[in-house]
């Protein structure tokens, strides 16, 4: 192929390239950079998000968050409920893929059974599991004469607890396929000549499967975590952010205060913090992770 050929070559293929990545270049820009510039402008003012009039306020709105009990509270909570089920969600999907990574008996029933609720809406979730602790996990105590609480999203302390465990038996077996996907890719013959130089389980774990899942480590905390600050469908249909404010994210409380309590720039002021902190998060995370990453 001649050098002009070559060039032609290369020219099609980029325009080729272009058409398949325009069509979805223009759903992200119109559904995710546009609004997020249009949310940082209205941050600037005291528009109700009715009126054509959109009073410039400068910094107010901010300087007014850092005094709002009520954000610094969905701030607490949503960073609270990230923390915990970042951990508790990682660790439960890494044990449930190396679980049936050793080749169980019905491992494809297995891998069914958790994978089917992350299908399912988290609103839906969210009824599912107020019922439960409601309704039917009660009904234990009048069955075994017990008294153990399962009534968690009606108490403060206990609303927490609630919606983890919701969440994770909503979610964890999407991130456990992941963690299969990974296990599965990790040549044999690293555990073969592991085993004969003597090494034990643990050992192999640690010196092992961890360095060569981190990929999928990175993958799955960082979706998780992002997940979690952005927690809201749950909350709408199981607590609706009470009891009190004990379970009101950041996202509901900015949901509230736009489109509920007609005060759009205040929320959109909401709205930015929260993009800010996706964002520091995501790359703090991806940067500290991707250098202990070990391609196989």
């Amino acid at each position: 192929m001649s050098k002009q050929n070559k060039t032609n070559y290369n020219k099609n293929m980029f325009r080729q390239y272009l058409l398949l990545v325009l069509p979805g270049f223009i759903i992200f820009t119109i559904g995710l950079i546009i609004p997020m510039f249009m949310a940082i402008r209205y941050s600037f003012t005291s528009w109700n998000g009715m009126t054509q009039d959109k009073p410039f306020v400068g910094f107010q709105n901010y300087i007014s968050l850092m005094r709002d009990s009520e954000f610094i509270d969905a701030w607490w909570f949503t960073l609270r409920f990230t923390f915990f089920n970042t951990i508790i969600q990682n660790v439960l999907a890494l044990l449930f893929a190396v679980a049936l990574d050793r080749g169980i008996k019905a491992q494809k029933l297995y891998r069914t059974a958790f994978f089917i609720p992350c299908l399912i809406s988290s609103v839906i979730v969210g009824f599912v599991w107020l019922r439960m602790f409601s309704n039917v996990l009660p009904a234990i105590n009048d069955l075994f004469g017990t008294h153990i609480n399962f009534l968690l999203f009606g108490d403060g302390s206990t609303v927490l607890s609630g919606l983890l465990i919701a969440n994770n038996w909503q979610w964890m077996g999407y991130w456990m396929l992941i963690y299969l996907a990974g296990l599965q890719s990790i040549p044999a013959e690293l555990y073969e000549a592991a085993k004969v130089d003597g090494a034990g389980a643990i050992r192999c774990f640690s010196n092992i499967t961890l360095p060569m899942l981190a990929p999928a480590i990175t993958i799955c905390v960082v979706g998780i975590t992002t997940g979690s600050l952005k927690v809201y469908d749950l909350l709408v249909s199981s607590t609706k952010g009470g009891p009190g404010r004990a379970s009101t994210s950041i996202i509901f409380k900015t949901y509230s205060t736009a489109i509920s309590g007609r005060k759009y720039g205040y929320g959109s002021a909401m709205s930015v913090t929260l993009v800010l902190v996706l964002l520091i998060v995501a790359l703090v995370q991806v940067k500290g992770l991707k250098n202990k990453e070990v391609q196989a």
